[in-house]
């Protein structure tokens, strides 16, 4: 349900100390965030190992985007440790950090501040047995993150029921339209829906599963690019069917469809960037800033495209 976006906010567990087995004083202390999907990921790779896992308040946010949101931070860090009062509990001072909280965490201020030591340990979690048997060092291969099309494609479920909201309601209107209205605008309110299906296809489902391959360096022009070819491979195809008869696409049709598509499919694969290994925070700002006046008009042409075809 989480994987989906369903409860997705509530799913956490109280920040503050937990003991993993039966962890001493030389055990290591492992930093995690309090949401609980990272949290029983952390657990799960450490089988049969003793440790403590500090757990910060992050909102139930994971540990990469609660670093770049400053909720898996310097200050939240020295916080729990004050709270939790780990110094009695061990005689080292050394924490484990993730390094995907490498952008929130100065690890000279927490030095500074409580007389701990941070050390980011490996990307994944499942290296932390093998990171951790060789005295805390890291291989070239722990340090790298690697975003493969699985990963890819565990993340396209979150991103499609985030627009059911508005999906749902505005498919169910273009029906609407097209039952209570005559042609041509009945043929409207079809190809709308088809389009808005196909442009959801590109941008939400295509493009993150061909994000290595799609041309460009933006997601909105890795967006426009799939919308484009999704549209060109699948709108002829789908306006035949109707009792054998064709949808009668005109010219401005051919035109304004695959410009709707892409513009719309464009601004749904920048939503993407936030569960990217890509991009940053500032690189997401400057694409928005540049992408979306450009994806405005590029939609706005197409309904004015499509109008003119309608009633010149």
């Amino acid at each position: 349900m989480v994987r989906c976006g369903l409860g997705r906010m509530n799913y956490l567990v109280e920040p503050g100390l937990y003991a993993l087995g039966s962890p001493g004083a030389e055990s290591p202390v492992l930093v995690g965030a309090n949401y609980k999907l990272s949290f029983d990921h952390l657990r799960r790779a450490l089988p049969g190992l003793a440790a403590w896992i500090l757990v910060l308040d992050t909102g139930g946010i994971n540990v990469w985007c609660a670093a770049g949101k400053g909720s898996f931070g310097t200050a939240n860090l020295v916080r729990q440790l004050q709270i939790s009062q780990l110094a009695g509990l061990v005689s080292h001072r050394q924490l484990i950090v993730p390094q995907l909280a490498a952008p929130g965490v100065n690890a000279r201020l927490v030095a500074k501040e409580i007389g701990f030591q941070v050390r980011f340990g490996p990307v994944e979690a499942a290296d932390l047995p093998a990171y951790l048997a060789a005295g805390g060092q890291a291989t070239a291969a722990m340090r790298r993150k690697y975003f493969p099309w699985r990963e890819r494609a565990v993340l396209i479920p979150v991103e499609l029921v985030q627009k059911l909201p508005w999906l749902l309601p505005l498919w169910l209107l273009l029906g609407l339209l097209g039952w209570l209205a005559g042609p041509p605008w009945r043929t409207l309110a079809v190809l709308a829906a088809m389009a808005l299906l196909l442009a959801v296809l590109a941008g939400q489902v295509l493009t993150p599963l061909l994000l290595p391959w799609l041309p460009g360096r933006a997601f909105a022009v890795k967006g426009l690019t799939a919308g484009l070819l999704l549209a060109l491979a699948l709108l002829g195809p789908l306006a035949m069917g109707f009792d054998g008869a064709s949808l009668a696409l005109s010219g401005l049709d051919l035109l304004a469809w695959p410009l709707l598509i892409g513009a719309l499919a464009s601004y749904l694969a920048l939503e993407f960037t936030g569960a990217s290994t890509y991009t940053s925070l500032s690189g997401v700002r400057k694409e928005a800033r540049l992408a979306w006046p450009l994806q405005l008009a590029g939609g706005g042409l197409a309904v004015v495209l499509l109008l003119a075809g309608r009633l010149l």
